[in-house]
């Protein structure tokens, strides 16, 4: 029997001597294990909590902006509490959208393109929502298109017509290079537009626009 616990001991002599050359590695790596662990539990609740408030919020907003007449200076305060409080939340992103969205309709322009930037601002990165980014870009550069302000429209648009992209991209890209002169490039944009679109309505908007451009040239 002697034996046996000997023989059971030298077994586990190895592992004893490696616990023992290595225990401040080991306590280390178990502090940090159980460090991620708490910080990962206490992040997720707050994010927990963080969307609960920012989606009260968010309701009130919704509400005053859905209603007949909407206060606009209450929009404004409750949109900033938002943005102040939650500006990296999904709720803020959709508030700031519809906000600006509204202030297009309404004509406002200059408030509609702040917060359509503010919105790509949020919404760029790797982590950023994708959907609402693309939104936010193509509707800045619309209005900075029509505020004459050309290069700052291809800017906001730039890192989707330079790659495959939908035709409405190719197409807005185009509309704004043909106010610039700038025909063989406008030329290219509406082609790949052409070869994007799967419609027949906006293909024969393209075939128009492609056309005038070939009376005016000749002109």
């Amino acid at each position: 029997m002697n034996n046996n616990v000997y023989e059971n001991n030298m077994k586990f002599l190895p592992l004893l001597k490696f616990l023992e050359k290595n225990k401040k590695i080991i306590i280390s790596i178990f502090l940090i294990v159980v460090f991620i662990i708490g910080y990962t539990i206490v992040n997720n609740q707050l994010t927990k909590k963080n969307n609960s408030e920012a989606s009260k919020i968010y309701t009130s907003f919704f509400n005053e902006i859905s209603s007949e007449n909407p206060d606009y200076e209450l929009l404004e305060q409750t949109l900033n509490n938002l943005l102040e409080s939650y500006g990296n939340s999904g709720y803020a992103q959709i508030a700031l959208l519809n906000k600006a969205s509204l202030d297009a309709r309404n004509n406002n322009f200059e408030k509609s393109l702040n917060n359509f930037q503010k919105l790509v601002s949020i919404t760029d990165g790797r982590n950023g929502n994708k959907i609402y980014n693309k939104i936010a870009r193509v509707s800045a550069a619309r209005i900075l298109s029509s505020e004459k302000k050309y290069d700052e429209a291809l800017d906001m648009i730039e890192k989707f017509s330079s790659e495959s992209t939908n035709g409405y991209i190719h197409e807005l890209t185009g509309d704004i290079l043909l106010k610039q002169n700038k025909i063989d490039l406008s030329l290219a944009q509406y082609n790949k537009a052409l070869e994007k679109y799967n419609d027949e309505t906006s293909k024969s908007i393209i075939s128009m626009k492609i056309a005038n451009i070939g009376k005016k040239v000749d002109k």
